[in-house]
């Protein structure tokens, strides 16, 4: 699976899309194939896949850390479930957060593992029943919704409603990841975040099938630190630009602005550069969550850009309260009819 979202995927369609094609769609044969035969392997306990349509962020990891939220607040105990995207570790590993790093485990784990107990596997069914082995009642999936070997009780469907999804090939040639069709037969729920209007179409297609639609957006924590503030804010996600205006609506104003690949590690220049700009021009340094567990765990030059970043929260609210509620309660009935299909 292609991992960065080139610009282009983001635009109308042009030469570089169509030339792409032929590979698209060949892509997406097989990738629907895939989804459309693969052979699942249920577990005891209710699964919950939050993915998207596209390579590259829509606001998985803090959807399932909301999903998270209101299971505890129902007296269940949650566990995640990730590969673990840019860590060095094989097998099957539980994430401790102050003593693993990103390197290892990846940064999507990291900041999962602040919020209940996490389970990193390329493997996922083994994962999962890692997970079951420690007592969790309830799994929740980032990612995985195109390609896991489990039996899904709830596929939460995360799309940004600013860059939809892109031109709407499929990889190479845009950031789709399998057949539209397929994806929206296979998905329990959709849910929208933000205003815009680039997922119009979709949420229609979605409401057509009869799939329930969720709205909800990505809210920073309280935090007055930034207002009228001069800032240099960098980022190394899959959408810096989301980032951005997040920093602006709580009142920063950008004078400069550095922009790295998803789940970039910053080399010592790249810190030593960010530093001298920022006190050049006297800017507070300012970055994501998902930045600063990357730099956290080290010494020297990445130390000192970890204890000068402030860094901008932001959670997932969804619209009504009680949609996390719904989507597990969902989950869970649909898991004990599973079950009880597989005694017949």
């Amino acid at each position: 699976m292609v991992s960065e979202a080139p610009p282009f995927w983001w635009n109308k369609a042009d030469w570089r899309a169509w030339g792409l094609s032929p590979f698209s769609y060949l892509y997406g044969v097989i990738a629907g194939r895939r989804m459309a035969k693969a052979s699942r392997a249920g577990v005891m306990v209710p699964v919950i896949c939050v993915g998207n349509f596209t390579v590259g962020g829509a606001g998985k990891t803090p959807t399932a850390i909301a999903l998270a939220r209101a299971a505890v607040e129902k007296g269940l105990k949650p566990g995640f479930l990730t590969r673990g995207y840019g860590g060095s570790l094989d097998g099957t590993t539980i994430v401790e957060a102050g003593h693993h790093r990103a390197e290892e485990v990846g940064d999507e784990a990291l900041l999962l593992a602040r919020e209940a107990l996490t389970v990193i596997s390329r493997r996922r069914v083994e994962g999962a029943h890692k997970l079951v082995a420690e007592g969790v009642d309830l799994i929740i999936m980032d990612d995985g919704f195109q390609s896991a070997r489990l039996v899904l009780d709830f596929a939460l469907v995360v799309i940004d409603t600013v860059r939809g999804v892109g031109n709407g090939h499929l990889v190479p040639g845009g950031p789709v990841r399998a057949p539209i069709p397929e994806q929206m037969r296979q998905l329990s729920a959709l849910l929208k975040v933000g205003s815009g209007n680039a997922a119009d179409a979709l949420v229609r297609q979605a409401s057509r099938a009869g799939k329930p639609i969720y709205v909800a957006s990505l809210k920073p924590r309280g935090d007055n630190a930034l207002e009228g503030r001069p800032v240099l804010a960098f980022a190394g996600i899959a959408d810096p630009e989301k980032f951005y205006r997040t920093v602006e609506s709580l009142g920063g104003q950008i004078a400069a602005r550095r922009s790295f690949p998803d789940h970039h590690y910053f080399s010592e220049d790249e810190i030593s550069d960010l530093i001298a700009d920022a006190e050049k021009e006297n800017l507070l340094l300012v970055t994501t969550a998902k930045d600063a567990v990357r730099l956290a765990g080290h010494h020297g030059p990445a130390e000192e850009l970890a204890k000068r970043a402030h860094v901008v929260e932001v959670e997932m609210t969804f619209d009504d309260p009680q949609a996390p509620g719904k989507i597990i309660d969902a989950a869970i009935a649909n898991c004990r009819e599973r079950r009880l299909r597989e005694k017949l």
